[in-house]
């Protein structure tokens, strides 16, 4: 997958189920939606979504699951389970959380990585970092790459902004690591997403500035209001 998404964009088409746009049906209609307007990858959420998604275009999809298990706060494809359901949907790439918080019934990460080599040598696999830290151990494991995902949404990085300081954070990442850097999160505007890839990020992943209407249009309330 890593091949076909260099120096382009994948789209992420997520809905959960308590937004508008929840239905396989509907994202996999968002996935030839984002293939005509160039997107070269898919990073989609859930077995099922990922299903019809495969049947509508044939871009490569980066699969996740989103699952919360009591006890941790690891909800990106925690688990064996998540694991099992992601090998069986058709996708490229998984991606999972490779932050150094404690997963759902104290698996370790590399046990996942493991797990997966062994089911499946084929499919390469993505590490959703949220500090340096998390992006040279998941070099260290042997992820095929490492994205940006997490940076900004994890305990000990909240309120902290993907583009701040220009793209302070996924420069020292691409610095310290010898896998493709994928640059995620809050890149909201065209602009942004090519001064990712100017500063060296091997793809770009945007998904609320392009599938979340909602979203998009908080942003345009807001921005109108008078005061």
């Amino acid at each position: 997958m890593l091949n076909d998404v260099k120096n382009n964009l994948i789209v992420s088409c997520q809905a959960l189920p308590e937004e508008p746009l929840h239905s396989s049906f509907i994202m996999s209609k968002m996935a030839l939606a984002a293939k005509q307007g160039g997107a070269k990858g898919i990073r989609a959420n859930s077995k099922e979504d990922i299903i019809e998604i495969k049947k509508e275009v044939n871009l490569p999809v980066v699969g996740i699951i989103k699952r919360d298990y009591e006890g941790s706060s690891v909800y990106i494809t925690p688990t064996y389970q998540e694991i099992d359901e992601l090998l069986e949907s058709g996708c490229e790439m998984i991606a999972m959380d490779a932050t150094e918080r404690r997963r759902p019934e104290n698996i370790e990460l590399i046990k996942l990585v493991k797990y997966v080599r062994e089911k499946d040598p084929t499919i390469q696999l993505m590490a959703d970092i949220a500090t340096l830290e998390d992006a040279i151990q998941a070099n260290q494991l042997g992820f095929d790459c490492v994205s940006t995902t997490l940076y900004g949404y994890t305990e000990d990085t909240s309120n902290k902004k993907l583009y701040d300081n220009d793209f302070e954070f996924l420069k020292r990442i691409i610095e310290n690591v010898s896998i493709p850097v994928i640059a995620e999160g809050n890149i909201l505007t065209p602009e942004m997403a090519k001064r990712c890839l100017y500063i060296g990020a091997y793809a770009v992943v945007v998904g609320g500035a392009i599938t979340r209407p909602q979203q998009i249009t908080e942003r345009f309330s807001e921005e109108i209001q008078l005061g």
